[in-house]
């Protein structure tokens, strides 16, 4: 039964992978010049067969066109310009799967215009672009689609105020298409351009699942000339193109302005955590040694702000506050010796608790120029089942990966592989500079089916090895909400699949998508053993933060498996215990084991490590211990002598080799107070309180929100992207919903009496 099982999947694979690779058109391309062999640039470029056009678009700024998904047949171009005579291609046959490419010459007009340039003015006008939502507030990343006779003909994106310009639209009549993530799409009709003019639209986007309003567009006149102003009444559905309508989502009283927030969750939620049991303090007598792999994972702390911006505390259990600590960028100096990356230590008071201290732990990674990086091998497996078919999963997956592929350059690869009810390649291993290919792919897809996961890894791992590049960066980017359940899906196969694969040097970043039936603890899992990184990716700006301001530390690891084994002085140390990182502990004997797998740390990165530790002065008792039978529990005198109170060790392998380097840095007995301690010790100090918080943990001792957030508003430091000050607005919207639950808690516990 089980062959006949394989053999069934076998053919299903060997069908969609065939279909996704057969091609039933082609494609026509080229640079227009002038007789000088100056590009010409913002030409209208019409393809025709039998007396009907069939596709049009704009040269781009080097003249560069192209037109795709032509029917195999017999066509010709025409290409008009006022300062250049008409240019019409010879025939041209065209065959499915097929390109072909001209070399348009224009001839100079007998009667030119008189400046040179004007041919792009006077044949073309303007569309300016202000996108708002229902409170007036500028929309970010709202893509504009411009169609003639539905077929694409150019586009643009807002900026960070909703504005948006595109240029060189040849006079005629138009509609476009607003769409943005979790929002309503917005078509507009009968949208006229005329030469010399800017065309105003200014539109208002709702959630998606309510109607749009009235859309206001208005004509101004470049040069001289008057301004026509009309009003179009927009009935969409308000969904976007592919997508299930969503549940409505009023705005939340605790979001920023101009930050786009999903949707709420579903009511039936089948989300899985691996619940986190808090590290407990240890006594340096019986148990000197703390081991552990770094974690460069962010996911936790997009994904509960996702939950907060939607209106709920996360589970408790749920929090990892090393995620939390290493969202943010500190400010550690930069490596200068042998390794590739640098130690910082640092011992204050612990704000919450000031019997005891903490001592925050810092690696800085070493910078990578990426125009001098090795070479990307990558393969995007994403995920097109049913289950990533809403506004917050696959649409978003697909802008994500157009941001990566915009800073890819021509020595890097890229493949797509999906998988639904069976896997297949949608695009073979192409240059990053074939952008234009890559974005087709991309949007193209979409969901529907079950979810065969197991088989999408296994070929992306195929084709990921047939491209691979000796000395670069080979690896899998998967995209899923993690909802395996079809397949190979077992979390053993799995992860013994992405084991081998990354002991042939390719590596496994997962980024996570959606809610309801998210799988964070299979994504966690994956990552882990994939040598690779795991990011949960709620909205536009989160992908622009992993994907683009941090592509050098999300892509290229400067070293592998790097450990960390803290020795603690017990003449000075009375009690520590590592805050977090519970499900990266090692056994002591696994830090010079080299066939024990670590995190990776990426070009750049930067990770945290904090201990709170009871100094040996403090009055504050601890559990005392037996007295041991076969050897000494005792401080040495050496020990008493030490001016350290504990030191770093650390192993690490270069990311082509498979022995480890060993070096360790000395922490002094020295604690500074708290009004001399760092700002970045205070702002971490101030995340570890949040995580604190979110858990209601028994170690959160004198803590509030309170205090939480007046010391991390008081240590914002450089906050160039506004992630720091985002963070200031999240404690406020917890400690409300804080406020909430406990006051619903003591109302129901007051029902009882």
């Amino acid at each position: 039964m089980k062959v006949k099982h394989l053999v069934i999947l076998a053919i299903m694979l060997i069908c969609i992978v065939a279909a996704a690779k057969k091609v039933t058109t082609g494609s026509v391309s080229g640079t227009i010049k002038d007789t000088a062999k100056k590009s010409l640039s913002g030409m209208k470029v019409e393809c025709f067969s039998e007396n009907m056009v069939r596709g049009v678009t704009i040269a781009d700024e080097k003249g560069n066109f192209a037109i795709y998904n032509l029917k195999p047949g017999t066509y010709r171009v025409q290409i008009k310009s006022a300062s250049h005579e008409p240019y019409l291609s010879d025939e041209f046959t065209l065959k499915a799967g097929k390109k072909v490419k001209l070399k348009p010459v224009l001839k100079p007009s007998a009667n030119p215009p008189a400046n040179p340039e004007s041919h792009l003015m006077a044949n073309t006008g303007k569309l300016a672009v202000k996108v708002r939502d229902n409170k007036g507030r500028g929309l970010q990343f709202v893509n504009i689609v411009i169609y003639k006779d539905d077929k694409r003909l150019t586009g643009g994106q807002t900026n960070e105020k909703g504005l948006a310009m595109i240029l060189n639209l040849p006079p005629d009549t138009y509609s476009a298409k607003c769409m943005l993530i979790g929002y309503g799409e917005h078509k507009v009709e009968s949208l006229k351009i005329e030469a010399n003019q800017t065309t105003n639209l200014s539109i208002v986007m709702q959630r998606a699942g309510v109607q749009l309003s009235t859309v206001t567009v208005s004509t101004e006149n470049d040069q001289a000339g008057s301004s026509r102003h009309l009003e179009i009444a927009d009935r969409s559905a308000g969904t976007a193109s592919g997508m299930a309508a969503m549940p409505y989502a009023p705005p939340s009283p605790y979001t920023q302005p101009g930050v786009m927030m999903p949707p709420l969750a579903p009511p039936h939620n089948t989300e899985q955590y691996e619940a986190v049991k808090p590290n407990i303090f240890h006594s340096p007598l019986a148990e000197p040694l703390s081991t552990f792999s770094i974690d460069v994972d962010t996911a936790n702390y997009s994904n509960v702000r996702r939950m907060l911006n939607q209106g709920y505390l996360p589970e408790p259990t749920s929090i990892r506050i090393e995620e939390l600590v290493n969202y943010f960028a500190y400010d550690y100096p930069q490596p200068e010796g042998e390794h590739p990356f640098a130690v910082y230590t640092e011992m204050s008071v612990c704000p919450w608790n000031q019997k005891r201290n903490l001592v925050h732990i810092g690696l800085q990674g070493k910078k990578l120029n990426l125009t001098k990086a090795p070479p990307s091998n990558l393969v995007f497996l994403l995920d097109v089942s049913g289950s990533m078919n809403t506004a917050n999963k696959l649409p978003l997956v697909k802008e994500s990966m157009k941001m990566l592929v915009e800073n890819l350059r021509g020595t890097d690869k890229v493949a797509i592989v999906v998988y639904a009810g069976a896997a297949g390649e949608v695009l073979s291993s192409i240059s990053g500079n074939q952008k234009l290919k890559i974005y087709n792919a991309i949007d193209n897809l979409q969901a529907g089916g079950s979810t065969a996961g197991g088989a999408g890894i296994q070929l992306a791992y195929k084709i990921a090895e047939e491209n691979f590049i000796q000395g670069g960066n080979n690896r899998i980017i998967l995209c899923t909400d993690g909802d395996f359940n079809v397949g190979a899906s077992s979390s053993a196969h799995l992860t013994e699949l992405v084991e081998q694969n990354r002991n042939k040097g390719i590596y496994l970043t997962t980024l996570g998508y959606g809610m309801g039936n998210y799988k964070d603890n299979t994504l966690e899992l994956l990552a882990d053993k994939g040598n690779g990184n795991y990011a949960y990716i709620d909205n536009l700006q989160e992908a622009k933060k992993f994907l683009v301001n941090e592509m050098a530390s999300t892509l290229y690891a400067i070293a592998k498996d790097v450990k960390l084994q803290i020795e603690f002085n017990p003449a000075h140390v009375k009690a520590y215990r590592l805050i977090g990182y519970e499900n990266r502990m090692l056994n002591k004997e696994d830090f010079k084991d080299d066939t024990k797998d670590a995190g990776e740390l990426g070009a750049g990165h930067n990770v945290t490590a904090v201990y709170e530790i009871i100094p040996m002065s403090s009055k504050e008792t601890v559990p005392e211990l037996d007295e041991l039978k076969y050897q000494d529990s005792k401080i040495s005198e050496e020990a008493s002598k030490s001016p350290e109170a504990l030191t770093v060790k650390l192993r690490y392998k270069l990311p082509d080799s498979d022995t480890s380097i060993p070096f360790d840095v000395p922490v002094y007995n020295k604690t500074l107070p708290l009004d001399k301690a760092s700002e970045t010790y205070l702002f971490s100090a101030a995340v570890i309180g949040y995580g604190l918080m979110l858990q209601n943990s028994e170690f959160k001792e004198a803590l509030s929100w309170q205090m939480v957030k007046d010391m991390a508003k008081a240590n914002l430091g450089k906050d160039v992207e506004g992630y720091r000050a985002e963070f200031i607005n999240l404690i406020d919207i917890a400690a409300k919903l804080w406020d909430k639950q406990q006051q619903e808690e003591n109302r129901d516990f007051n029902k009882g009496y």
